[in-house]
C-alpha cells in the first residue's frame, strides 16, 4: 500500500495540464495532499502550500508522488537530485509514469540503502484475459472525449460522488495512474499489452447487481492518433450502456498534435456510439460534460446552454456545476 499523506511533486511541469496527476489527487483526495514541491521553472500551481521536503515531512508527508504526466511518461534527469534526497530523508516515492522508478539504478540504490519503497502504479499486477465479449450483468457508463485530458475522469468521479450521495449503487473504476493513486486500485490500462486491454476492462467491470453502475475512467480519444487504441479497448471491453461526451472548448488543437483539430461533438457522438454498439447494441449517449475551467462563470453557463440546444442532451461541467443532471439522465437507460 502507498503510504499517505503525500507531498505532490510538480517538478518542471510547463503548465497545469502537465500536472494533471497531482491536480486530480488534490481535487479528489485533498486530505492526502500535504503540499506541493515545484522546481524553479515550474509552470503549474495547485493552489496549495509550496513546501520543502523537510517542511512536508514535518507536516506528516510519507510519500513523494510524482504528479506530472509528460509526453512519453519519462523521469527527467532534472528531478533526480530531489528524488534521491527524498529517499535519503525517509520518503517513499510513487509514480505513474511509463518510465519506471525501478528502471532507474540510482533511485533503486537510494531506496535500498534507506529501506524505502518505490511504487510504480503503471505496472499491471494481474494476468488479464483476452476479451470474450460476453454480456455482463449490471450497468456501465463511460465518458469519451474529443481529445485527451478533457475531464473524463472528473466526470466519472463527480457522477460516482453524486450517485453515492443519493444512495445509488455505484463504483468508480480507475484505468489510469491518477485514478489509481486517488482510489488505491484499478487497471493501468495503457501499460497492458494491447491484446489484453479490452479483457482487462472486462475484468475491472465484472457482473454486478442489475441496478449497480460502474463509472469507468475514460482514457485518450478515438480521434487522437497517439492514444486512440486505449479508448477503443474501453469502448469494447467496457460494453457501456451509457456514453457521455467530454469536451474542453478552448483547445486550439489536439493535445500534443498541433496539426490535428478536435472533432465536433456530433462527430464524436456518431463515431463512439457506432463503435460502442458493436459490443452493446443497447448503448445510448446520455449527456455532455464540458470542462469549463478556462471560462468565466457566465461564459461557462452560456456555452453549456448552447451545446445543450445543439445536441439535445443535458450539458454541464460536472465538477463546477455538479453531476446531478448527468446522473438523472442515467434513468433513461
Amino acid at each position: 500500500m502507498i503510504k499517505t499523506p503525500y507531498l505532490l511533486f510538480l517538478g518542471d511541469a510547463p503548465d497545469a495540464l502537465a500536472a494533471k496527476v497531482a491536480q486530480g489527487i488534490k481535487d479528489w483526495r485533498p486530505e492526502n495532499a500535504v503540499g506541493q514541491f515545484r522546481l524553479p521553472d515550474c509552470g503549474a500551481d495547485l493552489g496549495i502550500a509550496d513546501m520543502t521536503l523537510a517542511q512536508a515531512q514535518e507536516a506528516g508527508a510519507k510519500t513523494l508522488v510524482i504528479g506530472v504526466a509528460n509526453r512519453g511518461g519519462v523521469i527527467s534527469q532534472a528531478w533526480k537530485e530531489v528524488l534521491i534526497e527524498a529517499l535519503n530523508m525517509g520518503y517513499d516515492i510513487a509514480s505513474g509514469l511509463h518510465n519506471l522508478l525501478h528502471d532507474e539504478a540510482d533511485l533503486v540504490a537510494a531506496a535500498d540503502a534507506n529501506g524505502r519503497q518505490l511504487h510504480d502504479v503503471r505496472i499491471p499486477s494481474v494476468d488479464y484475459p483476452i476479451a470474450n465479449g460476453v454480456k455482463r450483468s449490471g450497468k456501465r457508463c463511460l465518458a469519451v472525449g474529443t481529445d485527451c485530458s478533457v475531464g473524463k475522469m472528473y466526470t466519472a468521479l463527480a457522477m460516482d460522488k453524486e450517485m453515492r450521495a443519493r444512495g445509488m449503487k455505484s463504483t468508480f473504476r480507475p484505468t489510469g495512474q491518477t485514478g489509481i493513486l486517488i482510489t488505491g486500485g484499478g487497471v493501468p490500462l495503457d501499460a497492458v499489452i494491447a491484446d489484453f486491454m479490452a479483457g482487462a476492462v472486462e475484468w475491472l467491470t465484472p457482473d454486478n447487481d442489475a441496478d449497480h453502475w460502474d463509472l469507468i475512467e475514460g482514457q485518450g480519444s478515438l480521434f487522437h492518433v497517439s492514444y486512440s487504441g486505449v479508448t477503443m479497448a474501453l469502448v469494447h471491453g467496457g460494453q457501456p450502456d451509457a456514453l457521455i461526451l467530454s469536451h474542453e472548448p478552448t483547445r486550439k488543437h489536439m493535445r500534443g498534435l498541433p496539426d490535428y483539430q478536435q472533432p465536433s461533438l456530433q462527430a464524436l457522438r456518431d463515431t463512439a456510439l457506432t463503435l460502442a454498439r458493436v459490443a452493446n447494441p443497447a448503448c445510448e449517449v446520455i449527456g455532455v460534460s464540458v470542462n469549463t475551467q478556462h471560462l468565466s462563470d457566465q461564459e461557462a453557463l452560456d456555452y453549456c446552454a448552447r451545446v445543450e440546444a445543439e445536441m439535445g442532451l443535458p450539458t454541464v461541467d460536472p465538477f463546477r456545476h455538479g453531476a446531478g443532471r448527468l446522473v438523472d439522465a442515467l434513468s433513461s437507460v
